[in-house]
């Protein structure tokens, strides 16, 4: 079952799926998975899905109609503790925070309360008495925080979207190591109301989504301004730029820093490229003003505002978010007022290199780390992975996260487009765009990428048999310029070949599914003859396992390759004994 908004959406208006249903896979996917690290507590199936059936008949009017999702524990859902991942601290609160109840009143379904870095402070995802979360890729790997749980609820296909929270980049870095889309809204345009602050003054409401038009869904269900939350604004000016010819800011070669990290470099390079083959023009800043008032985040004043929002639960801190948050005892009034002025002097600084640039473009964390590592070094780890996100607040950006390949060690690498404050639309659009044109998700740990052409595509007559293996769309691809497509004679349903021919082949357009390796072997058996599975090379040269067939299967086939791809041929209706093409 493939949990993406616009997937489910369509399978709810046809009438295959019931929001029912889908509520109880989920509930079977959490339990079988395990419930922590990533919930902290969990809404009793049974009232899941009564909500689930008490939305009756399909509606286009809830746009989040029968769509389960996830909340970050320092978030308000009514009858549910609200604990910040500290058990001293919960409470059970009568009223569900403001964007919770949007998104109900929008058709979605609550699931439960997701695992974060003690109230909100960290990237890490491990400061936590719920246990430490890891990314999808590997259990070796932190899963990035503070919105730890939201993210793995995402990426693992457990919930279709989350709610998390970002301050210093709490929305996006746990996307990053995930391989998902982390949203962090122009700051004000989410109510904050029920929710609990970290720096009260810079807090956003995170969205968590499987891709671009999941994330916009969610966003415009929720986006308001609250009355009732003294940091709501009314929506300003949109901010956008050509869809050509836009501008794009790139640190010089000086200030990018990958802490060690091999693989990041190159990635972010192929980055700059594919944005560059979307319109864009990159134009190199000087980044010094953004580093400083990233660091300003965590040696100035707003530690101090950190301090004010849980001094009354100062000893029951997770040790490292109390060696945090206790130097800001030391700080001053003085210390406040000197930080606020560097702060609009560094804005100014900005300012100058925004007139050269429409937005910027950075990776979104320089390096991916261990738990062991992040063990022996918690405090200068975390930090580094603060270098790209932590200003952005502070200078009241927008921005949003989405993949952008694979590290060496499998852990994905994620890019950020930050852009003024109300520019949260063009940045969909424009990372939706980037998104689209590379394969820019990868496979999760325990799954395998099948490339399929046919039959088993999405919509086909087969595609079931992916989905009941648990199996879910990972990318719409093509394959190398090196194949030829041949529709098969005598098969039903119909069903198409990939040849591999170098003098006469071209891209045949593909999808790429993650089938889970537990189900591979029995999905691999129940394939029939001709067909088999072996191997193709994507575009970019990436090799995934695929549909192939044994020779005989092409005798009197029809090659299709001219169409492109297999959905073309079945919308032609051709007959299948027009041109027959014996390969060769």
């Amino acid at each position: 079952m493939n949990l993406g908004i616009t997937s489910l959406l369509a399978s709810y208006k046809s009438g295959e799926l019931t929001p029912a249903q889908v509520i109880r896979e989920t509930y079977r996917r959490i339990h079988e998975r395990g419930e922590r690290p990533v919930w902290i507590s969990l809404i009793p199936e049974a009232e899941s899905i009564a909500r689930a059936e008490s939305l009756g008949a399909f509606r286009d009017d809830l746009p989040l109609y029968g769509i389960p999702f996830a909340v970050k524990d320092n978030i308000d859902i009514a009858g549910v503790p609200t604990t910040a991942a500290c058990p001293e601290f919960a409470y059970t609160p009568s009223r569900s925070a403001a964007v919770v109840e949007r998104l109900i009143a929008a058709g979605a379904i609550p699931i439960g309360k997701t695992n974060l870095d003690q109230f909100a402070t960290g990237l890490v995802g491990v400061r936590s008495p719920y246990g430490a979360c890891s990314s999808v890729f590997n259990d070796r790997y932190i899963s990035g925080g503070s919105s730890s749980g939201s993210a793995v609820a995402v990426a693992a296909h457990l919930v279709s979207f989350a709610l998390g929270t970002d301050t210093a980049g709490s929305g996006r870095v746990p996307a990053a190591f995930n391989g998902i889309v982390g949203l962090k809204p122009t700051r004000g345009s989410l109510s904050t109301i029920g929710v609990v602050p970290a720096c009260r003054t810079l807090d956003c409401v995170s969205i968590f989504a499987l891709d671009c038009a999941d994330a916009d869904i969610v966003f415009r269900a929720v986006r308001a301004f609250d009355p009732e939350d003294p940091y709501s604004r009314r929506a300003g000016q949109p901010r956008a730029w050509p869809r050509e010819g836009f501008r794009f800011g790139v640190p010089s070669h000086a200030m990018l820093r990958f802490f060690g990290d091999d693989s990041a470099p190159k990635l972010f390079q192929d980055a700059i490229r594919r944005l560059r083959d979307v319109g864009g023009e990159p134009v190199e800043v000087d980044y010094s003003a953004f580093d400083e008032a990233a660091r300003l985040l965590y040696s100035g004043p707003w530690l101090a505002e950190r301090l004010a929002a849980i001094d009354a639960f100062a000893g029951a801190l997770h040790p490292i978010t109390a060696k945090i948050i206790q130097r800001a005892r030391n700080l001053t009034a003085l210390d406040a007022f000197a930080g606020m002025y560097r702060l609009e002097s560094l804005k100014r600084a900005a300012e100058r290199e925004w007139k050269h640039m429409d937005f910027l473009l950075l990776p979104t964390a320089g390096a991916a780390y261990t738990h062991e590592e992040i063990a022996a070094e918690p405090i200068t780890l975390n930090t580094n992975l603060g270098y790209y996100t932590n200003f952005v607040n502070l200078f009241d950006l927008a921005a949003i996260a989405i993949p952008a390949g694979v590290r060496s060690n499998g852990i994905p690498f994620g890019i950020s487009l930050i852009g003024p404050a109300w520019s949260d639309a063009a940045l969909l659009e424009t990372a939706a765009r980037l998104q689209g044109a590379s394969q820019l998700r990868s496979c999760p740990e325990g799954y395998i990428p099948l490339a399929v052409c046919g039959a088993h595509l999405s919509g086909q007559p087969l595609n079931h048999q992916l989905t009941q293996a648990g199996a879910f769309l990972l990318e719409a691809a093509f394959t190398s310029p090196e194949y030829r497509l041949f529709a098969l004679r005598g098969t039903t349903p119909p069903k198409p070949a990939l040849l591999y021919d170098p003098e006469k082949g071209s891209s045949i357009e593909v999808e790429v599914w993650a089938v889970p390796e537990a189900a591979f072997g029995g999905f691999v058996a129940a394939v029939p003859p001709p067909l088999a599975i072996g191997a193709c090379t994507l575009a970019g040269g990436r090799q995934v396992k695929s549909f192939v067939c044994e020779p005989i299967g092409f005798t009197n086939a029809a090659d299709i390759t001219h169409l492109g791809g297999w959905r073309k041929y079945v919308s032609e209706a051709e007959n299948i004994d027009n041109v027959l093409v014996q390969p060769g």
